[in-house]
């Protein structure tokens, strides 16, 4: 790639930035952005969160792959992220093309276009920005000098639907994958770029963890349903498999996080304390494709906290996982960092907290430097029955002693979050949501003394996803999850004596059926997606921007051509024998135990938690090579220093 085609466009853009909303996301510079010499490097990547600079500056996985990438010698990593209609418009009428943020070089001149999805209502996203760097839609229309257009994140354990828009999938964890692959495209550019682009691409896929979609071809049976995926050519392995770190106190990333010019989202900086879950929420693809658990420990935590506050200067920190209180070290970790930062008045938070790992010891420890919001807890299921279908264990008891606890301790917030639509799932499992916030505002009523204390309560619609057990089951529609969910608003809105303490938030159902089609898709839904953008479609995930009836349109436009339909890939309920999409995606689940699993669910029988009982067999750590990584170490964190206490003795320097 010369230096010309790769020089900034800023100059171009910077005329147009008047007239749009919010320019300084497109500006770049941020506290801690990384800007190499195109010269000094051999392999250039562009990384993309594919929505708005709001929601994609803080998200954690662009942030650490940009970091690890940019540590390397000879390699760069620039961002960049979608720009909003207004901008879109003048950059197609003015000629600019899609450019990274931290130099405005134009994204195809790029090596590797790397896009995570954290949600596949993205992928439209990911057409305008491949459109608007002139790079082509489809991977079969592109040549030597496009870059090679790579998928990560949740979304890619199913990338079907956008495999002909796609070069290559990474599933699982991107920290070393993306080393290997530098050095993978590195060689091959050194040696001159043999063979073109069919030659790294078949360089990557031997590896047998990068999936290279245009290396399989997928056999369909005369009903529509899968009846094999090949590989076409010698070489190519049967199954990807995903990538796992182990030990992430080796991979101590982001050291540097970002720092957002513009406002977004989260206006805080994370750590991620511990990486899987094996909880085993039968609805929650997190769980099953992050396992095993590895955690970070204490030690390599506080280290993070204290790099990361001073090389931003915020004042909030979050402990990130998919179940932060099931830490082993949780307790010692909120002490510790409270105690650390008392005098800076530095809050923590935990985002997500189970209902039976909540105390309030360790509530009152995140509260103590910080503000006391509200708590949230997602008990997930309205009725108890519900709660052993999908496997999340949550008495009433539970709740109500968590509740009352809180509140008894001057909270006055709860917010509580149920899915809608769970197979089995009654009208009656959803009213029963209505009879347990009762119950906990006439709770906090009596514990508190007080009147004055809410109850939210925010429904969500379910959405089956591949690699969990419930990705056989059909999904409700979007006229049936509207209909039960009025029946619930009714039923809270009628109680004269508590329904005004009551809020209730909720999703209607359609975006849920798109997402369902985009989940749980195969190829064929890449005609889908491809009308959709074609027609204007953009933002999915906002609700703003989001339309459900161009999604149907374009679906009863393109679908029948290959004879499924909407519900085909939604509603319908799936058997053993089918194959699914992502059957040859390896996530080290064995598909006979999430079948069990899914047949256990029907019989409404809980499992336990794999950290702390015998093993399963869900197969992952014998299949990944990989095992649980739990502490507790034992150590604590002591204070770095104690302030003003006159010069500290040479040795203290660390946290021992």
């Amino acid at each position: 790639m010369s230096a010309e085609t790769a020089a900034s466009v800023f100059p171009q853009l910077e005329a147009l930035l008047p007239h749009v909303q919010k320019p300084i996301q497109y500006v770049g510079g941020e506290l801690n952005s990384t800007v190499k010499p195109w010269e000094s490097c051999d392999v250039r990547w562009a990384l993309m969160y594919p929505d708005a600079y709001e929601v994609g500056l803080p998200n954690q996985g662009v942030m650490i792959l940009y970091e690890v990438l940019n540590e390397q010698e000879g390699v760069l990593a620039e961002r960049t992220y979608s720009v909003w209609p207004d901008l879109e418009a003048l950059m197609r009428e003015h000629a600019v093309p899609q450019f990274t943020v931290d130099s405005h070089r134009p994204v195809g001149a790029f090596d590797v276009f790397g896009l995570s999805f954290s949600t596949e209502l993205g992928y439209t996203n990911m057409l305008t920005a491949l459109d608007l760097a002139g790079i082509p839609l489809e991977s079969k229309d592109r040549g030597l000098d496009d870059p090679i257009v790579l998928a990560g994140g949740h979304a890619a354990f199913n990338p079907e639907p956008i495999a002909d828009f796609i070069d290559a999938a990474i599933i699982g964890d991107g920290e070393q994958a993306v080393l290997d692959m530098t050095k993978i495209i590195r060689e091959w550019k050194a040696e001159g770029r043999p063979g073109g682009r069919e030659e790294v691409l078949f360089r990557l896929a031997r590896t047998g963890s990068v999936y290279i979609p245009a290396f399989y071809d997928v056999e369909y049976l005369p009903d529509g349903r899968i009846a094999r995926v090949v590989p076409n050519k010698s070489g190519v392995p049967w199954r990807v498999s995903k990538h796992t770190v182990m030990d992430l106190d080796e991979w101590p990333y982001p050291k540097q996080p970002l720092v957002p010019l513009a406002e977004t989202v989260h206006e805080r900086m994370s750590v991620e304390i511990f990486r899987g879950c094996t909880r085993g929420c039968r609805f929650c693809q997190a769980g099953m494709i992050t396992r095993p658990v590895r955690e970070r420990s204490i030690t390599g935590i506080g280290d993070m906290v204290e790099k990361g506050l001073k090389a931003t200067g915020f004042e909030e920190v979050g402990l990130l996982s998919l179940s932060s209180a099931d830490h082993s070290e949780i307790g010692d970790i909120a002490k510790g960092l409270a105690d650390r930062y008392e005098e800076d008045k530095i809050g923590l938070s935990l985002p997500s907290t189970r209902v039976d790992a909540f105390n309030v010891d360790l509530a009152n420890e995140l509260t103590r430097n910080g503000r006391r919001s509200g708590l949230t807890f997602a008990p997930e299921g309205g009725s108890e029955r519900m709660r052993k279908v999908i496997n999340k264990m949550v008495s009433e008891e539970d709740l109500i002693r968590t509740v009352s606890t809180a509140y008894g301790n001057g909270w006055r917030q709860v917010k509580l979050y149920f899915m809608c639509g769970l197979p089995t799932e009654t009208d009656e499992d959803v009213l029963q949501i209505a009879d347990m916030a009762t119950k906990v505002i006439a709770e906090g009523r009596k514990v508190s003394g007080q009147n004055d204390i809410r109850c939210t309560v925010s429904i969500g619609g379910f959405v089956p996803k591949p690699h969990t057990p419930f990705q056989w089951a059909p999904q409700l529609s979007a006229e049936e999850t509207d209909a039960r969910l009025q029946k619930l608003r009714d039923k809270i809105r009628g109680d004269k004596k508590y329904g005004r303490s009551i809020g209730f938030r909720y999703h209607d159902g359609k975006p849920g059926i798109v997402e369902g089609l985009l989940s749980r898709g195969d190829r064929r839904i890449g005609a889908v997606i491809r009308a959709v953008y074609e027609d204007g479609g953009r933002f999915d995930g906002w609700r703003e921007h989001f339309s459900y009836d161009r999604w149907m349109a374009c679906a009863d436009k393109t679908l029948p051509a290959f004879g499924v339909d909407v519900d085909w890939y939604t509603t319908r309920e799936k058997t053993y024998e089918e194959v699914l999409p992502w059957d040859h995606l390896d996530s080290g689940l064995d598909k006979d135990w999430l079948w069990e699993d899914w047949q256990d669910a029907l019989d409404e029988t809980e499992v336990e938690d794999c950290r702390w009982t015998p093993c399963f067999d869900c197969g992952v750590c014998p299949q990944m090579d990989t095992q649980i990584q739990i502490g507790p170490t034992g150590k604590k964190l002591l204070p770095l220093a104690v302030k003003n206490a006159g010069p500290a003795p040479a040795a203290s320097g660390h946290s021992h």
